[in-house]
């Protein structure tokens, strides 16, 4: 999942107007499903054992986008050492420029085995046997998934909005689940092409995150008006 998911923004940028708001409620979509993205990191998992390459993932995000991440939490000055969960890891890239970055305690999850063993491939070769890299569905966590300092999303709300059986309840396991995997007053940053900063608020900080900032975003212009492709936002979790 991850990054690579930002594949289904395409098929709604038209629905998004200028001003940001979406025009009419998700429809299923097969980029909800598990076995979408079994397929898709199956495919891209036999493309690393044969070139190497690890993937399409900045295709709508950008890969500024993971450069604003990275320098949002390196201003706040959160410890190098502290824990990091990203939800729907995918290929695990984000997981290597944070290491990069000096971040030692990096823990990435997807419930996608492909993706695992994917993102596993790729730190071995980027010599980076110390990221924890495991089978977890979100919506589901492990009792052994908890206390995390920092939750990352980028992309993997986005794909739960779209799966075809009761996307409504899953949102709401979604954000129960944050609760349960973030440590009290910890920070969870999303990256959203579906969803307005409006909508996510009423999704996240009505359940108890409160908003500590907006991150800059590429803008488009439509009918003299502007908006933006792509939403990210800084929550914390109330203590």
């Amino acid at each position: 999942m991850g990054w690579q998911r930002a594949a289904s923004c395409r098929d709604r940028a038209g629905r998004r107007s200028a001003m940001g708001a979406r025009e009419e409620e998700f429809g299923p979509s097969a980029l909800g499903t598990k076995e979408h993205w079994d397929a898709a990191y199956e495919r891209e998992l036999k493309n690393f054992k044969e070139n190497g390459a690890p993937g399409e993932i900045w295709q709508v995000f950008g890969e500024e986008s993971m450069t604003r991440l990275i320098r949002w939490i390196e201003k706040q000055k959160i410890p190098l050492d502290s824990s990091v969960l990203d939800i729907g890891t995918g290929n695990g890239v984000l997981l290597v420029e944070l290491a990069k970055s000096g971040y030692t305690n990096l823990t990435g999850v997807d419930y996608s085995l492909p993706a695992v063993q994917l993102s596993k491939s790729i730190m071995e070769k980027e010599g980076l046997p110390h990221i924890k890299l495991q089978v977890e569905d979100i919506l589901n966590p492990s009792d052994a998934l908890s206390d995390f300092q920092v939750c990352i999303d980028k992309g993997t709300f986005d794909a739960i909005s779209l799966n075809p059986d009761n996307a409504a309840q899953k949102r709401k396991q979604y954000v129960n689940s944050l609760h349960r995997v973030l440590k009290p007053g910890g920070f969870f940053i999303i990256t959203s092409c579906n969803w307005t900063k409006e909508e996510l608020l009423k999704e996240f900080q009505e359940a108890g995150f409160h908003l500590l900032e907006e991150l800059p975003t590429p803008t488009f212009c439509f009918g003299g008006r502007t908006g933006n492709s792509v939403t990210a936002l800084v929550f914390q979790q109330k203590i």
